[in-house]
């Protein structure tokens, strides 16, 4: 009895150290990936101001890892699990729809943080709730309860009452929020196309990631050109700095990075508990943040903060707790249905 009770402690001990693990590698990520992100668009350092180069960059960086992780899994089979990459023309041009929405998703992520700072940034894309709502709805016909509306109007609230107070502070950007909705409609918009997208790749989320990215590559070409980036990168002083393309990488890293630590957050937690994580990271980052820059920020700011993440985490609660409703309606129903044809084939049987 002794020896299970310890055997059981053990195995518990071993899964809080793997969910501890999980959530740590996702919020060191996460944060870092957003601090990596603002040094390379906006550090007065670098004075680079080429935003889809950077972005474009990543992208490259993801197709390359897909690949060099597709081929060490055929040398070590055992040690690396990771899917074959293979090039479909057919395939790419399947995924190009979803692409298209990837690359306005990550462009005005990345112009948005460019342009306002970083303990800003959360509420400047905090709309993605109420879009992701708006979307489903249009897009998908789906509704939304009462419940999960009220949570989006407490996130609407906080996010006005956040631009309000950046304004008060003079450190507002316009065309930042401007950049924010718009990265926070797309991210709406990708996670509905993603969805669509998956059976083109044979349900494998790296797969998809892989076209995804070397779609993205392409794309972004025209639109670098268009804004006149590839002036500024070919008369950049540290283009053959060995720093900056060693920080470029590493966010490339981050951002690839970034895909597996989510997937490993919620296999050893849940959804509800991984974007509880997400809320309570974006929290820490803010502060972060406000620290680190030395920034002066009113109670009313902070309270504006507060709101979107409890909107944030009350969206996510009523979801939850409305999913596991519907699931156990459709559970006794699927009983019911089994119990009645049972009783016809006994009565059959007779």
């Amino acid at each position: 009895m002794a020896s299970s009770d310890s055997g059981h402690s053990e195995s518990l001990h071993k899964r809080y150290i793997k969910i501890a693990t999980a959530v740590s590698a996702y919020w060191v990520f996460s944060i870092g990936l957003v601090f990596l992100n603002k040094y390379l668009l906006s550090s007065k350092d670098l004075k680079l101001d080429a935003p889809l180069f950077v972005t474009w960059y990543q992208c490259v960086v993801t197709v390359m890892l897909c690949f060099t992780l597709s081929w060490l899994s055929k040398l070590f089979p055992q040690a690396i699990k990771f899917p074959k990459m293979v090039l479909d023309q057919k395939i790419s041009r399947e995924v190009l729809p979803l692409s298209v929405v990837f690359v306005a998703m990550i462009a005005f992520n990345n112009l948005c943080l460019k342009y306002v700072g970083v303990s800003f940034y959360y509420v400047g894309r905090s709309l993605t709730t109420v879009f992701n709502v708006i979307c489903s709805y249009l897009i998908l016909g789906s509704t939304t309860s009462p419940k999960a509306l009220a949570c989006c109007f407490l996130i609407i609230l906080g996010f006005f009452l956040g631009v309000d107070q950046e304004d008060a502070t003079g450190s507002l950007s316009i065309i930042g929020v401007i950049y924010g909705v718009l990265a926070s409609l797309f991210v709406a918009l990708n996670a509905i196309y993603t969805q669509r997208s998956l059976g083109a790749v044979g349900d494998s989320i790296w797969r998809l990631t892989m076209y995804n990215n070397l779609n993205a590559m392409f794309l972004f070409l025209p639109l670098m050109l268009f804004n006149g980036e590839f002036g500024e990168v070919m008369y950049f002083p540290r283009l053959f700095d060995f720093t900056f393309w060693f920080l470029m990488t590493l966010s490339g890293v981050f951002g690839f990075m970034m895909g597996y630590v989510t997937g490993w957050q919620i296999q050893v937690t849940s959804p509800l508990t991984h974007n509880i994580s997400g809320t309570a990271k974006a929290a820490a980052q803010t502060v972060i943040a406000v620290a680190w820059w030395q920034e002066l920020k009113t109670m009313m700011w902070w309270t504006s903060n507060i709101v979107v993440l409890f909107g944030s985490a009350a969206y996510t609660y009523v979801k939850k707790t409305e999913m596991d409703r519907t699931a156990k309606v459709q559970s006794r129903s699927t009983d019911r249905i089994a119990l009645m044809s049972t009783r016809v084939q006994s009565e059959e049987d007779r």
